[in-house]
């Protein structure tokens, strides 16, 4: 009894300072989705038909959008990838970038912008007969790909020619970039490489020796400002793939403002709602079930922010579902505890055979759960798997609460012994039956 009851206020305090210190309005912020706070959705269509390693590819090309899109300062802004695959049904390689407070959608589009395309290709042995018999060839027909791209660019600068002293643009590359220019160069000495960007030729000059310091220029009529925009747009990223605009929805700050207080409200009153109805038809088991419930929503609110998880009203709706989840196994536990009392036995044994026999049907029915949240998860689309995060991460904390914070705070106020169990109808029985069993 008194161990329990030290762990009783050792919970308290602490679920009390978490939610003091994560949950307060100045703290950290909660990140939620376009379709709660407004916004605009692009969606990108990438061409991996000339990549090898599309999941590097894939992965390099969110970095570079991450990293164009935080320069112009949005809030929050979320990218991801959604990979083709026979299972989820996507038939191709897609990007999802998520501008949250942007509504105007010439104005999203630009933030993404005309990023550009860098490729160092090959010509063909016959491109010069290829050029005389069709002077409009494009650069497909004239160079072939090679495996350098803007991908392993580093920096980009601008220079300036010492004889003439036009702008050229100076290009240095990683250590992955600089072995394959290195590579290029010593093997294809004498070849043309041209040097192509968003498909459009810039320079075409002929390999001299290798170059080994992973240095190259881009050559051509510049004008500084025009020098000073390429090198601003490389050092955002030159794409690793190149990408469509597929789909664009935009929603309006008003909706998402309505979808975010019916959802709160939608929480609000199904908490209530369960917390009488545990309390009524409970009673004392059911009031510490509600204090269970409560640590579970702090510690479910803290994990969302910590994570941070994005929360859209799929997310919202999931953790609202798993509120009501997350009682299960208390009931579990308070039903199997009353069939104990019926038996005749003291409340502490009582309890302690209902948390026994509850815990097997507890633990199958919340790994069946998790199975299901963990495949909604793998292969469902961006608010599917906002669902699907809240209401697995909401099935681990209720296996938690249940079994922990419920057991701690029962078994320290309930009485350890009775004088006579089986005839003992006092208030201690009834408070720790339930229904209309007394």
């Amino acid at each position: 009894m008194r161990k329990y009851a030290v762990w009783s206020i050792i919970l308290l305090v602490a679920f009390v300072l978490i939610g003091y210190f994560f949950l307060k309005p100045s703290s950290r912020p909660f990140r939620f989705g376009l379709d709660l706070v407004g916004g605009t959705e692009l969606v990108y269509k990438a061409d991996t038909t000339e990549v090898e390693d599309v999941g590097t590819a894939m992965e390099t090309l969110k970095e570079v959008i991450e990293r164009r899109v935080n320069i112009f300062g949005v809030s929050e802004p979320l990218v991801q990838t959604e990979s083709a695959g026979l299972v989820s049904g996507n038939k191709e390689e897609r990007l999802i970038v998520e501008l949250p407070g942007v509504t105007d959608l010439d104005k999203a589009i630009a933030l993404i912008g005309e990023t550009p395309v860098l490729e160092f290709r090959l010509a063909r042995p016959d491109f010069e007969a290829i050029i005389t018999a069709n002077s409009e060839a494009s650069v497909d027909d004239l160079f072939t790909p090679t495996e350098l791209t803007g991908r392993y660019l580093s920096k980009a600068r601008v220079e300036f020619n010492p004889n003439s002293g036009a702008p050229v643009i100076g290009l240095e590359f990683d250590t992955e970039g600089k072995e394959l220019f290195a590579t290029l160069t010593r093997l294809h000495k004498g070849e043309v490489l041209a040097i192509i960007l968003d498909n459009s030729l810039l320079s075409a000059p002929v390999i001299q020796d290798e170059i080994r310091d992973g240095n190259a220029q881009i050559t051509g009529s510049f004008t500084a400002e025009e020098a000073k925009s390429l090198v601003r747009n490389l050092n955002y990223g030159a794409l690793p793939v190149p990408i469509e605009l597929s789909t664009s929805e935009t929603i309006g700050a008003s909706l998402g403002e309505t979808a975010l207080a019916a959802g709160v409200r939608a929480g609000i009153i199904g908490f209530i709602a369960l917390s009488l109805f545990l309390i009524l038809w409970y009673r004392l088991p059911g009031l510490v079930a509600v204090v269970a419930l409560v640590s579970y929503i702090i510690l479910s609110l803290t994990i969302f922010k910590l994570i941070p998880v994005t929360l859209t009203a799929a997310g919202m709706a999931g953790f609202i579902l798993s509120i009501g989840m997350a009682v299960d196994a208390n009931v579990l536990i308070f039903e199997r505890a009353k069939e104990e009392l019926k038996k005749g036995k003291s409340i502490h044994d009582a309890l302690h055979e209902g948390f026994h026999r509850a815990w097997l049907s507890i633990r199958d029915s919340n790994i069946s759960s998790i199975i299901t949240a963990i495949v909604l998860f793998w292969l469902g689309t961006s608010a599917v798997k906002g669902f699907a995060l809240t209401l697995g991460v909401g099935v681990l904390i209720s296996m938690f609460t249940a079994i922990t914070v419920s057991r701690t705070f029962l078994f320290a106020i309930a009485p350890k012994e009775e004088s006579n169990p089986s005839t003992s109808l006092g208030i201690k029985r009834f408070l720790f039956s339930n229904g209309f069993h007394k």
